[in-house]
């Protein structure tokens, strides 16, 4: 039986808020159990400044904070340099919701998603994830309605979500206790139509066996789907 009497292959209780903010184009307050992040999407209607003159695609990227009162200890504001991790969460976030969105349909836009962990319990990132693609759904369709946008450049959801081998066995959506004492701890970023974005795991100690690596994958596709039905 897991901390939280969930079945090995059971998400925790998922509630998505929109609209949570005023000011921005899209925002979701995203619950994934304990773990709640806000996530909003900010348009600005001009492209990166690093992006050649004759490229006219649109960018989606993507910042990410976990709040001083996030976790048990004070996490410090990482006000002048982002840690290794945020950094890399960051880029995971941004490189994902890219992969579902066509930027030549989004011309000269670069819209911005901003994660930010109010309450962390394990999964922070995939949590993101889901409610970027959210606020980034809500933000296009107000801009498609504005007439900023001529076309929904989104092609089709994304979703993401923990999975790993605890006490031997799989578990999926992992709360903080299981993900601290995990032997294998994977994040899994797949489209509607089950194509892959990311999948990545690691052994924590002893390898294990190409069998266990599909059933973990398994187990977190169907997990997906139920994500993305919630949508």
């Amino acid at each position: 039986m897991r901390v939280d009497k969930r079945k090995n292959d059971e998400l925790r209780p998922i509630k998505f808020t929109h609209n949570f903010t005023k000011n921005a184009l899209g925002s979701v307050l995203v619950e994934f159990g304990e773990t709640k992040v806000i996530v909003t999407a900010s348009v600005d209607l001009k492209k990166p400044k690093w992006m050649a003159d004759d490229d006219e695609r649109g960018w989606v990227t993507a910042e990410y904070a976990l709040l001083p009162a996030s976790t048990n200890t004070r996490v410090k504001r990482e006000r002048d340099k982002v840690s290794g991790r945020t950094h890399e969460i960051q880029r995971l976030i941004g490189r994902s919701l890219r992969a579902c969105v066509d930027l030549k349909k989004m011309p000269k836009m670069t819209i911005t998603i901003d994660a930010d962990v109010i309450q962390a319990d394990g999964g922070t990132r995939t949590a993101s994830i889901c409610g970027g693609y959210l606020a980034l759904k809500d933000a296009v369709e107000k801009l498609l309605k504005s007439g900023d946008l001529e076309e929904n450049p989104i092609i089709e959801p994304i979703a993401a979500i923990s999975i790993g081998i605890v006490d031997g066995k799989i578990m999926l959506d992992l709360c903080y206790e299981e993900d601290s004492r995990a032997q294998v701890d994977s994040n899994v970023i797949l489209t509607k139509s089950g194509k892959i974005v990311d999948f990545q795991t690691t052994s924590e100690g002893e390898p294990y066996d190409y069998e266990k690596m599909l059933k973990l994958f398994e187990t977190a596709k169907k997990g997906i789907n139920k994500i993305i039905k919630m949508y």
